[in-house]
């Protein structure tokens, strides 16, 4: 066409009106936001205050390795499995309805966690916990896009909701800190029952039932093969960090197998659980990638750096749970902050340079001494919550924004899916691999009969307990040791960390990046002349 020809007009019948503007939430959506982020504080709580609360359960509870993560793991992965299937559960039955089952059962079973006698009921408690967790994430984020359909009013909806699940993580820290200095270590579950009774009493009044007008079948085949899956993976890699290399590889590949199966049947069914076709958006299936990456090196960070303030430098819950408060508030500020930026200059920009930050992070600890003190640590958490804060909120607004509101609770459930799945990786290998090196890096001091030398291979938390009832020399020589063996692991785990962040950067810079402008326009012209 040349510059001076002017372009043909569409018959008027064919000029498709201009779509009138979303309807603005008036003060009851606010409410209502405020009323769902109870859910989102506790399951968030519940995250970091465990993580601290784990060297007194060690200590009380002695669990082997396997069990220690278990007791982190038993719970994300119920969670992460149950996600998709009880996002289409809320589809069918109602996203407020299930939200208040879950948060009803979620209390009851958080009263039998906090006095289990042994590890093996309180990973069970743990595993019952994951099902009625599963009802309450994609509930909330489902609910978000019913009630703010204005993009603008949604894109801080979803910050607050990223803020306040920020903001549960630092308070996990220091109300387990305060509790564990006073309490037992099962006070820790306990926290549900205030965040989640006054939830029950305003949801009714505030939040507006919704549901899919046409759900699909509840798919339990679905549902069986997606714990199998994440079950087997999760398995074979803490038998590959006990060492058991051909059994570990073999559960491995059984869950990557069971995952295949899982898609394949999805693909095939007409109603799916799972919707594939919502990872044919580029921007969909990115963000949900970026959340992983993330989310890893997040939990990772917590699981790792925890046990090294408390148990190698020494210092009480409390105090731990303050060194990394900068950085959970910095990470609250980040998604709040970073709503207008991505506004202007879109996810493509925002969430690779938001992750430089923590790229940063990682190099930081990658580079210095393990025995770096709790400033060095408090500094680098900083760094990684200012990039997860924000590309996190970014990421989460794209796939709710790239997802059909009819299909709202399956979208913000494999949101929340990929959340979950990063957490259970994030123990899971970076835990794995630490558990793994120290294992094979710790120089027991000589005299230690077998059973003691099998309970310092254990765990730190276990060598530092036998270390205490050890005579003064050999039980310094233990703890200097264990301490050493860990150190060699977070170098490791440090490393792990920054390879995930360049990931995300990476994914996200390339796949998140605009289309030229002159290709839409030459396809345009060519359905024209066709």
């Amino acid at each position: 066409m040349s510059a001076g020809t002017r372009p043909i007009a569409p018959p008027p019948a064919l000029v498709e009106p201009a779509a009138p503007p979303a309807p603005r939430a008036g003060l009851r959506g606010w409410l209502a936001l405020a009323a769902l982020m109870l859910p989102v504080l506790l399951i968030s709580v519940d995250n970091t205050v465990l993580s601290f609360a784990l060297p007194q359960i060690t200590e009380q509870l002695r669990p082997s390795a396997a069990q220690q993560l278990w007791i982190v793991d038993a719970y994300s992965l119920v969670l992460a499995a149950l996600l998709v299937p009880m996002g289409s559960l809320g589809d069918r039955i109602g996203r407020r309805r299930l939200l208040l089952i879950g948060a009803s059962g979620f209390a009851l079973v958080s009263l039998g966690a906090a006095f289990a006698p042994d590890a093996t009921t309180l990973i069970a408690a743990r595993a019952v916990l994951g099902l009625f967790g599963a009802t309450l994430m994609p509930a909330t984020m489902s609910l978000l896009r019913t009630i703010f359909l204005d993009p603008g009013q949604r894109r801080l909806a979803i910050a607050v909701w990223a803020a306040g699940f920020a903001g549960g993580a630092a308070l996990g820290p220091l109300l387990g800190g305060v509790l564990l200095e006073h309490f037992w270590w099962g006070s820790v579950f306990l926290l549900a029952l205030p965040m989640l009774l006054p939830m029950l009493l305003l949801v009714p009044l505030l939040v507006p039932e919704s549901r899919d007008p046409r759900p699909g079948r509840l798919d339990l085949w679905g549902i069986l093969l997606t714990l199998a899956a994440m079950g087997a993976f999760a398995g074979g890699v803490k038998t590959l960090a006990e060492g058991a290399l051909a059994l570990g590889s073999g559960l491995v590949a059984a869950g990557v197998a069971l995952a295949c199966l899982f898609v394949r049947r999805q693909l095939r069914r007409p109603d799916p659980m799972l919707d594939m076709a919502l990872f044919r958006h580029r921007g969909f299936s990115t963000a949900v990638l970026v959340n992983i990456l993330s989310v890893i090196g997040f939990v990772g960070f917590v699981f790792v750096r925890s046990q090294q303030l408390q148990l190698v430098l020494g210092l009480d819950p409390i105090a731990a749970g303050l060194v990394l408060l900068p950085g959970l508030a910095v990470m609250v500020l980040a998604g709040l902050l970073v709503v207008p930026v991505a506004r202007r200059i879109g996810p493509h920009a925002t969430i690779p340079v938001s992750l430089l930050f923590s790229l940063a992070a990682y190099l930081m600890l990658a580079v210095t001494p393990a025995d770096a003190g709790p400033g060095f640590v408090a500094l680098a958490f900083a760094l990684l919550g200012l990039g997860i804060g924000a590309a996190e909120t970014v990421s989460n607004d794209l796939i709710l924004a790239t997802a059909p509101p009819a299909k709202a609770g399956a979208a913000a459930a494999v949101s929340e899916t990929a959340y979950e799945v990063g957490a259970l990786l994030g123990t899971t290998l970076i835990g794995g691999a630490l558990a793994m090196i120290y294992r094979s890096a710790l120089l027991v001091p000589q005299g230690l009969s077998a059973p003691a030398e099998a309970q310092a291979r254990e765990t730190l938390a276990g060598a530092i307990a036998l270390a205490q009832e050890l005579p003064a020399a050999q039980g310094a020589a233990l703890r200097d040791a264990a301490a050493a063996a860990f150190d060699a692991g977070m170098s490791v785990s440090a490393w792990a960390g920054l390879a995930l962040m360049l990931g995300a950067i990476l994914l996200a810079a390339i796949t998140l990046r605009p289309r030229p402008a002159g290709g839409a326009a030459r396809q345009g012209r060519a359905r024209s002349r066709g």
